[in-house]
């Protein structure tokens, strides 16, 4: 299985984490980690390298050089590391039709194998969209001209490459980011709704894009029965959304103790 993650060097102890928790709970599998980057130093990638080698799995490092995203705008908050995502299928191997994006921040607590295979025929990309009522209802205003239905999370992507390199075109993405930027929040996010969201398969976010934040709502909404017990059984990506993370101090979020569980385990690794 293809994986990819773009981050800087403040990332490297949370991606660890994650790695930590996918190789766990998908020990069938063998994993090729494909890092994208444009700072991180070599003592670090030969630390990270040493430590996916250690769970059977692979990296490919592929340095993202500022030259290949000369033509790209960027601003203030809006670095050309934003690009990374979207354009992935422009660095990674040509061999490679689908790979599986994956943010930091998330924990993999169950076997990811059906989403990787998911059929992607005719779509770009999937993902999930949180489905709450105010969430949804800011983001149509704020993309009234665009009538999106949905407006995606970018920190779970599975990516049908193939399709990609026929229908993305990388200067309509730069186009929109310099005609909006003033109005764009959380940039390459709202860039892939704005462009795609039409072109993305819907996955099941309580499965696939578990926002830890809203537990209490996903239970009262599911009448009880996504309680504690059946997302530890069934939910196979938490993600920790928003600014308040589990590896910093002061978190008390609900399932904080899962995460420095594997946090444990990750930096225990003999």
């Amino acid at each position: 299985m293809n994986i990819l993650v773009t981050l800087d060097s403040n990332y490297i102890k949370p991606l660890k984490v994650m790695l930590k928790s996918l190789f766990l709970n998908n020990q069938k599998e063998s994993f090729t980690i494909f890092l994208m980057h444009s700072s991180i130093k070599d003592e670090e990638i030969s630390n990270l390298n040493n430590y996916i080698n250690n769970n059977g799995s692979q990296l490919k490092v592929l340095y993202v050089d500022n030259s290949c995203f000369s033509n790209a705008p960027s601003h203030l908050y809006y670095t050309k590391e934003m690009y990374y995502r979207l354009l992935a299928f422009k660095l990674l191997p040509d061999d490679i039709d689908r790979i599986l994006y994956l943010d930091p921040d998330i924990l993999v607590i169950n076997s990811i194998t059906n989403l990787y295979n998911n059929n992607l025929e005719g779509y770009l990309y999937a993902a999930a969209f949180h489905d709450i009522i105010a969430f949804k209802e800011i983001n149509k205003i704020r993309f009234y001209p665009y009538e999106i239905s949905n407006y995606y999370n970018s920190g779970v992507l599975l990516m049908n490459l193939e399709l990609q390199r026929k229908r993305i075109d990388e200067d309509s993405i730069f186009k929109f980011v310099e005609l909006n930027h003033v109005h764009l929040t959380l940039p390459d996010q709202d860039v892939l709704n704005a462009l795609y969201s039409k072109q993305i398969k819907s996955l099941d976010e309580k499965l696939y894009n578990y926002d830890v934040r809203y537990f209490t709502y996903y239970k009262m909404a599911s009448k009880g029965k996504w309680d504690m017990e059946h997302v530890i059984n069934n939910t196979v990506i938490l993600h920790f959304c928003g600014k308040k993370k589990p590896w910093k101090k002061g978190y008390s979020g609900k399932f904080h103790s899962v995460y420095k569980h594997y946090e444990k385990l990750a930096f225990n690794q003999k």
